[in-house]
């Protein structure tokens, strides 16, 4: 028979556990700056790229030109720089360092973790979604097209998430673990 857990969510002490039962169990118990932290990571990412995937059927909309020429500038090409600010930071040892330093001094820092940082984030990222919009409607109104915003913003959220990785691999170093378990 196999054992089950106790009324703490814990095996029994002695009792046999199934091989994969370590998957489904937390390997550590975080405290809730860190959850909070974390969680402001993930959501960065997601918001800014919905902001991002509404600024293009935005530009689709308005912007003149062929549709091959517009997924071109709007879609290849920022995903490039999405995929090399995303890789760059994680693959090159001084970048990364450099890069999870300032994610660590941003978790000192309390982003994430209270209201107020929460409505600045929030206040960034949608101040970046107005300067696309605005771009746009410049464009549409024969201004310059907004290519360089579409790269720079596609780059951005390539940090963003290189961001998120590393808050992960941060919790995976003894010191950082001792900060942040309850």
């Amino acid at each position: 028979m196999g054992a089950t857990l106790n009324h703490a969510g814990a095996w029994p002490a002695g009792a046999l556990r199934p091989p994969h039962a370590g998957a489904y169990m937390p390997s550590m118990a975080q405290t809730r700056a860190w959850r909070n932290f974390k969680r402001m990571q993930d959501t960065t990412v997601a918001v800014a790229s919905l902001i991002y995937a509404g600024a293009v059927l935005h530009a689709f909309e308005r912007l003149p030109g062929n549709p091959k020429l517009l997924s071109e500038l709007t879609l290849v090409w920022p995903a490039g720089f999405l995929l090399l600010s995303a890789l760059a930071p994680l693959a090159v040892g001084v970048f990364r360092r450099g890069l999870a330093r300032y994610v660590w001094m941003s978790f000192e820092a309390g982003f994430g973790q209270s209201a107020g940082s929460v409505l600045v984030g929030v206040g960034l990222l949608g101040g970046a979604a107005l300067f696309m919009y605005l771009q746009i409607a410049g464009a549409a109104e024969g201004g310059p097209w907004p290519a360089a915003v579409f790269s720079s913003y596609g780059a951005g959220i390539g940090i963003l998430v290189a961001q998120a990785v590393l808050v992960r691999v941060l919790e995976q170093r003894p010191e950082v673990r001792q900060r942040i378990e309850d």
